[in-house]
């Protein structure tokens, strides 16, 4: 049986909860997968990844649980890797199927409130950077793709990192809104961030759950390690 495994950034802090919290993501995606066996490591947890390649065979698949493919993906990532023979798939946030797969989770999300699109404004809270341009273009080409697949009375990003801050993004929303947090892994800025800043704005509406955690995305992220 092929194997995969999922990485993700963690919490360089304190480490633990976030590898632990992975690894129970992986065992979530791995009871959906069919053909692949499903591990995971974040790269926070010092020598976590190399010690679970190590324990696996040549040829298994890295599946970056990130969303853009930005200098984690690129640099720090391979560096780990090293010389071991393993693949690297492509990001999570990249997936070009993303943006429908959300839309899906959003219009259910819609009809469970009892709301319609049309009268319902949309908060992307994303991460942002302050030392590069692309997770924000990222995100924002996120948003421009649910603009066309949507009818949301409005779609507004805004980021941890970076202006507008999500508190910006969300002021003036109505009642009928909802936040989605354009994240891979529920952490620190999503647990403690995005709350603080929808409180400033006084925004009343809903919060989804982060990206990978949609039911639809951790069916496409299994049907993607499925093909291995």
């Amino acid at each position: 049986m092929p194997h995969a495994v999922i990485v993700a950034h963690g919490q360089p802090s304190d480490p633990a909860p976030a590898e632990a919290a992975l690894a129970a993501y992986a065992q979530q995606i791995d009871a959906l997968c069919q053909k692949v066996s499903v591990h995971s490591a974040t790269l926070a947890a010092p020598q976590a990844l190399e010690a679970c390649l190590d324990n696996l065979p040549a040829g298994t698949a890295v599946y970056p649980l990130f969303m853009a493919r930005g200098w984690f993906v690129t640099s720090a990532l391979p560096k780990r890797i090293g010389t071991r023979p393993v693949t690297i798939l492509n990001p999570l946030g990249i997936d070009p199927d993303l943006p429908t797969l959300v839309t899906d989770a959003l219009r259910q999300e819609v009809s469970k409130q009892g709301w319609e699109a049309a009268e319902t404004d949309l908060v992307i809270a994303a991460h942002g950077s302050g030392r590069s341009a692309n997770p924000a273009a990222v995100a924002r080409g996120f948003a421009e793709a649910l603009g066309q697949l949507t009818t949301f009375k409005s779609i507004r990003t805004g980021f941890v990192e970076q202006p507008p801050s999500i508190a910006d993004a969300a002021a003036d929303c109505g009642d009928k809104a909802i936040c989605l947090p354009f994240f891979a892994c529920t952490g620190g800025h999503v647990l403690d961030d995005i709350p603080h800043a929808l409180s400033r704005a006084r925004f009343t509406g809903s919060i989804m759950p982060v990206i990978s955690e949609l039911p639809q995305v951790a069916q496409r992220i299994a049907a993607t390690l499925d093909t291995l």
